[in-house]
């Protein structure tokens, strides 16, 4: 048995299921890296300060209820969730929270097939960061569905003086994380990278 594992792990070294098919999961770029390593830092502080849940980068596989098998940007799994968690192992449950960071080898994924396995599952919210316009869309479940919750998006000096006093007045520069209380990040702390 474990033979076998490890001879699938040779073959398929970062893979996903998707209705029973097995699709090779591209590694993460380093925009992702820094992106789910700058969530870690901050969420993970604030879930460990609150002895209130963990998170997870996406060198953890998620096996869904369904049969489906992800490996997520990141996700956060609450402590009244925790039962999920095999910490010698991977995640088998759904994660409180997800997020995914576009590329152009997953977008179409991440926006379509990823999020209605998500919602289908009860992940309570997900978010979908784009780093090439520096925004987090934010979907929230109710009853069973998502729904949007805000497009949050950082803007830059050019960009701000584009609008008026109202619209600026409109602009939101941190996004609330919603299964946490309200816990608020910066966008200007999530999209501190390089390109």
């Amino acid at each position: 048995m474990a033979t076998e594992i490890i001879n699938e792990r040779l073959l398929y070294p970062s893979y996903e299921i998707i209705g029973g098919e097995k699709i090779m999961a591209p590694a993460a770029n380093a925009t992702h890296n820094v992106i789910g390593g700058r969530l870690y830092m901050f969420i993970g502080t604030y879930l460990d300060a609150n002895d209130s849940g963990y998170c997870f980068t996406d060198s953890v596989d998620v096996h869904f209820p369904d049969g489906t098998l992800f490996k997520p940007d990141f996700s956060v799994v609450l402590k009244s969730n925790e039962q999920i968690v095999n910490w010698r192992g991977d995640i088998y449950g759904s994660p409180d929270m997800v997020v995914e960071v576009l590329s152009k080898s997953t977008l179409k994924k991440d926006l379509s097939v990823k999020k209605d396995v998500y919602e289908a599952n009860g992940v309570r919210e997900y978010w979908i960061i784009n780093p090439w316009d520096k925004s987090v869309t934010v979907y929230l479940l109710r009853d069973g569905k998502y729904f949007l919750d805000d497009v949050y998006a950082l803007f830059d000096e050019a960009d701000l003086a584009l609008l008026n006093d109202a619209e600026k007045a409109e602009v939101k520069t941190e996004v609330t994380v919603a299964i946490l209380d309200g816990l608020t990040i910066p966008l200007a702390f999530i999209f501190k990278w390089g390109y």
